[in-house]
């Protein structure tokens, strides 16, 4: 395969990401060409390499998420880009924080559970919003009276904070408590922009 056949899929690959607003995998990208000219996965994987090399010097970066790759505004250009929208990121609890922290270090955790570990009582609208940003997900229920729902994070929680795994979450022993965790958390937020309207949770960029 020639260069200019790998700067054509590159190209494609690039337009693709750009219109999609939200992470594409390798296999959603190998899809988008017929089958008959449908690069190889070792192919596509070296034509995101080329792609992200491209972008460096520029104001927007090739991610890779858990869901895929996604172009994105880099973080250090927020603070500009985020003048052009003016609704401003919704901001969230200290209280919806800390259990969001402790879903993703302690999963798969209960309410219950969640309760005991901060001494107080978790407001159904705090689960409700985590299940409806699909940041959290229920991945079964707990073999004990009542048989409570046990929730775990998910890709999307992964995405948003730009993360490939929970591996890439600091180790507990380098955050202090969940007051710390909750700060950033909240600092990721802050620099939200969405893609295209400040209504699309899905589209956002950081």
């Amino acid at each position: 395969m020639n260069e200019e056949h790998l700067l054509r899929i590159q190209a494609i690959a690039e337009a693709a990401l750009l219109a999609a607003g939200k992470p594409l995998s390798l296999e959603q990208l190998r899809e988008l060409f017929a089958e008959d000219e449908r690069p190889a996965r070792q192919v596509m994987e070296h034509v995101m390499v080329q792609l992200e090399a491209a972008c460096e010097g520029r104001g927007f970066e090739l991610k890779k998420v858990a869901s895929g790759y996604r172009l994105q505004v880099r973080e250090e250009y927020a603070p500009w880009v985020g003048r052009l929208f003016e609704e401003k990121p919704q901001r969230y609890s200290r209280a919806l924080l800390e259990t969001l922290a402790l879903i993703a270090y302690r999963q798969p955790i209960t309410r219950g559970e969640i309760e005991d570990i901060r001494g107080v009582t978790v407001s159904s609208n705090i689960i409700r919003t985590l299940l409806e940003r699909e940041w959290v997900r229920v991945v079964g229920h707990r073999d004990v009276p009542g048989r409570p729902a046990m929730y775990a994070t998910t890709k999307q929680f992964l995405d948003y904070f730009n993360l490939t795994g929970l591996d890439q979450l600091p180790p507990l022993s380098e955050v202090r408590d969940l007051e710390e965790i909750g700060r950033e958390i909240e600092k990721n937020m802050q620099g939200e922009i969405e893609f295209e309207s400040p209504e699309s949770s899905q589209q956002t960029i950081h």
